[in-house]
């Protein structure tokens, strides 16, 4: 959608994508906040997103656009699955797996995700109507879920046997390895992830005190 679009009405979107209007108005209030729309009063939200990258705030890949390059994500798997090793964790042990993997214009491939969704409420209709604008963050806004707080474990080891093919690499090769746990506002589970990270690529960065 160009900049300066006119986005339908509540109800016509809130039907397009078979939520409520106040999960709607929840993923429209996550747009605003992010400088893709603006809201005036008697007319509805205008598109404002002009082409160039934004600093979304939702995790590690915003640190590709920081080095310029354009990257390319392509989804391995969007399937329901059964963990019941993560029942006494989550309380549940129906899932939602989304595997993506990262590549720059060249081919290289730079990151491996694997994520792991709620299969509650309408999330479970994920794996048939897909991500919207590729984005799981931006799709489990519209779903309701927007990321209010949790952890990430960081560290570095040897990819394994399966990943080294994935990811084009040499046995051996060491990548960064990130654990995310995420909870919304509500403080329910909405997400947890396994990242695997070209050093190269990739940069951690960590705040503390009184941000400056």
């Amino acid at each position: 959608m160009a900049d300066g679009f006119l986005l339908p009405g509540e109800h016509q979107l809130a039907e397009e994508f078979a939520v409520s209007r106040g999960t709607l108005r929840e993923a429209l209030a996550e747009l605003k906040r992010r400088n893709y729309i603006a809201t005036q009063s008697g007319v509805g939200s205008i598109v404002t997103f002009d082409g160039m990258a934004l600093d979304q705030r939702s995790g590690w890949a915003q640190a590709l656009a920081d080095t310029g390059a354009l990257v390319i994500a392509d989804v391995l798997r969007l399937e329901a699955v059964t963990r019941p090793d993560l029942l006494s964790r989550f309380g549940s042990d129906q899932f939602i797996a989304l595997d993506r993997r990262r590549r720059t214009t060249d081919g290289t491939f730079v990151s491996l995700e694997r994520s792991l969704m709620p299969a509650s409420g309408s999330l479970e209709s994920l794996p048939r109507v897909g991500l919207i604008d590729n984005s799981l963050t931006i799709t489990l806004a519209a779903y309701g879920y927007i990321g209010a707080g949790g952890d990430q474990w960081i560290g570095a080891e040897p990819l394994n046997e399966v990943d080294t093919e994935l990811l084009g690499r040499p046995a051996g090769t060491v990548f960064l390895k990130a654990l995310r746990t995420t909870y919304d506002r509500r403080e329910r589970f909405m997400e947890y992830v396994e990242s695997l990270l070209d050093p190269l690529h990739f940069r951690l960065h960590l705040q503390f005190g009184t941000p400056k």
